[in-house]
């Protein structure tokens, strides 16, 4: 059993200047899962000061998205009436915390701990091209680090708006990381003194997420192992500002199956794309918890939620880079929906035909008992839901086009495609409603085979294609027979056509 501890406090901070991405939504759940594990709490911050570019769309792409996965947090926006803000630390918004963010600039600046930067942009850039051309590594120079009084009112004079930097102290920042053990980082290789509040008074990524943190008492710092370089600069912050240092924990990368970082550029990384594409929200939070972590024990790849909150441990979370093979989400997604009971299933299948049906590509929507019945015959086959409209939309067309060249098998021609589908269909025609059953009807079709010295899977493909349009489908027999008498012989009738034309 874990041990408890409900003074964890652990956060996830996305920024709406994008849809919620597959990167965040692991972070998210590694962050949830650490906190339920051991009883704490999981809070959500919006870091919204990015104004430029962050869009009320984006904020409820990232909520809704982080809710269908069953990402609940028990502190932040938009979980009570009207959206108001739950827990002792409101607002979860940053652009609601202007203030908090200026009141904690005021007390660096009087502890000289930060001071007011004029440089222009020119002078930054002829600062980092110098350092280019001298082969050094880009930091700020300290021009305005030792400004008296008197010169900052002569800037000021001048009409320059200073911007707030902080001091870095020399020295070693270390910490012991969740993830990768004893990390240490020489001041030296940060930069020099960086800014924390822009000339027009909007506070910086680096400030706000120590000020926030502090003030939410987050106890766990949870992130991408992208932020190791920003570690150090916050944890000088904190110790500036007279705060204890929360516990850090950086987490794999995700890559692409080449091993470079995941982007959109080589990869889907939108939540809402997975979802669109009939990917369950179990499979998808089972499969992002075994990106950069695993339970240790053989075979036990399908866990639900409460499982894997059971088994969470985040020190056992690798250190290596963790790759997103898609084979295997679709691999996880079959077997959650083999998991469905069968309403629930329907429940889930039929948003994606009726989508289908309103973009023209069905004749009419099945009702949920037609799709419960076909159930038996597709469950095993389907890697998403939307694949129900691939598998088994032939069964909802008024009529089908199949390509000429799909009907002949590789080893007929036209000749004996055509005699083949003559025959077979005077074979099926011999059935009545009654006798249209799978073991009814396919007994006298391999015996034709037999007789004329075909391959029944031969003259299954031609059947096949003849009937659905399509090359794979489910069983054939069971597909005849969720056709129906009436319209498996029209379209062989419409079959005979299309090769009597070739």
């Amino acid at each position: 059993m874990p041990t408890t501890n409900p003074a964890v406090r652990v956060r996830i901070a996305p920024s709406p200047t994008g849809p919620l991405h597959i990167g965040t939504a692991r972070t998210a759940l590694f962050n949830l899962l650490h906190a339920r594990h051991v009883g704490g709490t999981f809070v959500l911050r919006l870091e919204d000061t990015d104004v430029a570019r962050s869009t009320e769309a984006h904020e409820r792409d990232i909520l809704d998205g982080l809710h269908w996965l069953g990402i609940a947090w028990d502190e932040g926006p938009g979980m009570g009436p009207g959206g108001d803000d739950v827990g002792p630390y409101p607002p979860y918004r940053q652009m609601r915390r202007l203030s908090t963010y200026a009141e904690a600039a005021r007390r660096l600046l009087e502890a000289d701990l930060a001071y007011p930067c004029y440089c222009t942009p020119e002078e930054l850039e002829a600062d980092r091209r110098a350092q280019e051309a001298a082969r050094q590594a880009p930091r700020y120079v300290g021009r305005c680090a030792a400004l008296t009084p008197e010169e900052r009112a002569v800037r000021e004079g001048e009409g320059r708006r200073g911007a707030l930097r902080f001091r870095v102290r020399p020295g070693i920042v270390a910490w012991d990381d969740l993830v990768r053990d004893r990390v240490e980082i020489d001041t030296a290789n940060l930069g020099g003194d960086f800014v924390i509040v822009r000339a027009d008074g909007t506070p910086l990524y680096h400030f706000t997420v120590v000020v926030d943190d502090a003030a939410m008492a987050i106890s766990h710092v949870i992130r991408g192992e992208d932020h190791i370089s920003n570690t150090p600069k916050h944890i000088l912050l904190f110790e500036a500002l007279g705060h204890d240092v929360p516990v850090f924990g950086h987490l794999p990368l995700i890559l692409n199956p080449d091993g470079t970082k995941m982007s959109k550029r080589k990869s889907q990384t939108a939540v809402a794309d997975y979802r669109a594409q009939g990917f369950l929200r179990e499979a998808l939070v089972n499969y992002l918890a075994f990106l950069g972590w695993s339970p240790g024990v053989e075979g036990e790849d399908v866990l639900s939620f409460d499982e894997l909150v059971e088994r969470f441990d985040i020190t056992k979370v690798q250190k290596g880079g963790a790759k997103f093979d898609r084979a295997r989400l679709e691999w996880l997604n079959g077997q959650w929906i083999r998991r469905l009971e069968d309403m629930d299933l329907v429940d889930r299948l039929r948003p994606f035909v009726v989508a289908a049906h309103d973009r023209g590509e069905l004749a009419r929507v099945p009702g949920d008992d037609e799709l419960r019945s076909l159930l038996p015959i597709v469950r095993d086959r389907l890697p998403t839901l939307a694949a129900i409209v691939e598998i088994a939309g032939f069964l909802w067309l008024d009529e089908i086009r199949p390509d000429p060249a799909d009907l002949v098998p590789r080893r007929w021609d036209l000749a004996t495609t055509r005699e083949g589908l003559r025959a077979a269909r005077e074979a099926l025609a011999a059935h009545d409603a009654v006798t249209w059953e799978a073991d009814e009807l396919e007994p006298p079709l391999r015996a034709l085979a037999e007789t004329r010295g075909w391959k029944a899977g031969d003259l299954f493909m031609a059947l096949r294609v003849a009937v659905t349009g399509r090359t794979a489908t489910p069983p054939l027999f069971d597909t005849l027979v969720a056709l129906g008498r009436d319209r498996v012989l029209a379209r062989l009738d419409h079959a005979l056509e299309v090769i009597a034309d070739a």
